[in-house]
């Protein structure tokens, strides 16, 4: 070390203002570390217990057989169908009114009055409890046509998942530099084109991983469907009548004081961990390939 670094290094060291920023970065360090820790014990612990009871249960049976009467074997087939018919029906609802309201906020309104008036009812939106849009859809379609139904379900979740489409579009188009639209348009492109083949295309990935967050957030909701499809104990492919979900599923055999429905319970649970999880990695390498 040369003589002037040595200098410099004492008189930082001599400082005391020096000395008490040392002391206070090094305090909210540890109080930062300390705080991860203890969030991450809980959150090991919870995923410890669900692949502890919920591997229990896996097997063959899990999804091929209907949920059983108490203290008969079965399965979680109906209702493992009946969530993954709502949700994707959701999310095929969500994703273009999303994904074009983003565009709107961004590249056609930005600061007008629609364009403001929308960011605040989306904002309102994304922490709306999810009973209240339960509720929301129940007076809406299900009081409405006098039944529960699994159409019901899918637009509920859908206005769970349409917010969080939206926000994360407008967030990733907003990164786009304006210099790259100018040049889009320089060279004669239409606005459309320029939309979905240039800051569309450049923010592809971004949107995806929206796409996927709104998936994550729906796939575990209970409330909304307690209210729109309610459950069926049967396998069944009507749309427009009570539908079977993972979800309702789980909540009823928790509570109930059997425990071959509580072993189901941990094993749904944890197929919806599971899924939400692979997706979520299945999509990231699949576009990771793409752009290679």
């Amino acid at each position: 070390m040369s003589d002037v670094a040595k200098a410099v290094s004492n008189d930082r060291a001599n400082n005391p203002i020096y000395r008490r920023r040392v002391w206070v970065n090094r305090f909210n360090m540890t109080m930062s570390m300390a705080t991860m820790a203890f969030g991450m014990v809980f959150l090991i612990w919870i995923l410890i217990t669900l692949f502890s009871k919920g591997f229990a249960a896996f097997g063959p049976q899990l999804f091929t057989q209907m949920t059983p009467p108490p203290g008969s074997d079965g399965g979680l087939a109906n209702a493992i169908f009946g969530s993954a018919l709502m949700v994707g029906a959701s999310v095929l609802i969500a994703t273009p009114v999303g994904i074009m309201a983003g565009i709107y906020l961004v590249e056609v309104g930005r600061d007008n009055w629609v364009a403001k008036i929308t960011r605040f009812v989306n904002d309102i939106l994304l922490s709306a409890p999810s009973i209240v849009i339960g509720l929301f859809v129940y007076s809406l379609i299900v009081f409405q046509v006098r039944h529960y139904s699994g159409w019901a379900g899918a637009v509920a979740l859908a206005i769970i998942a349409v917010p969080v489409v939206v926000r994360t579009t407008e967030n990733m188009l907003m990164l786009v530099p304006n210099s790259l639209r100018e040049a889009a348009v320089a060279l004669g492109a239409p606005m459309w084109k320029v939309v979905l083949m240039v800051t569309l295309k450049a923010v592809r990935g971004g949107v995806i991983t929206g796409i996927l967050l709104a998936l994550a957030r729906v796939s575990g909701e209970t409330a909304p469907l307690l209210f729109t499809s309610l459950n069926n104990q049967f396998w069944s492919t009507d749309m427009n009548a009570p539908m079977a979900n993972l979800p309702v599923v789980i909540f009823q055999f928790a509570m109930s004081p059997y425990e071959d429905w509580q072993r189901l319970a941990w094993a749904g649970a944890l197929l919806i961990t599971l899924t939400v999880l692979l997706l979520n990695i299945l999509a990231r390498t699949v576009f990771r390939q793409k752009t290679q």
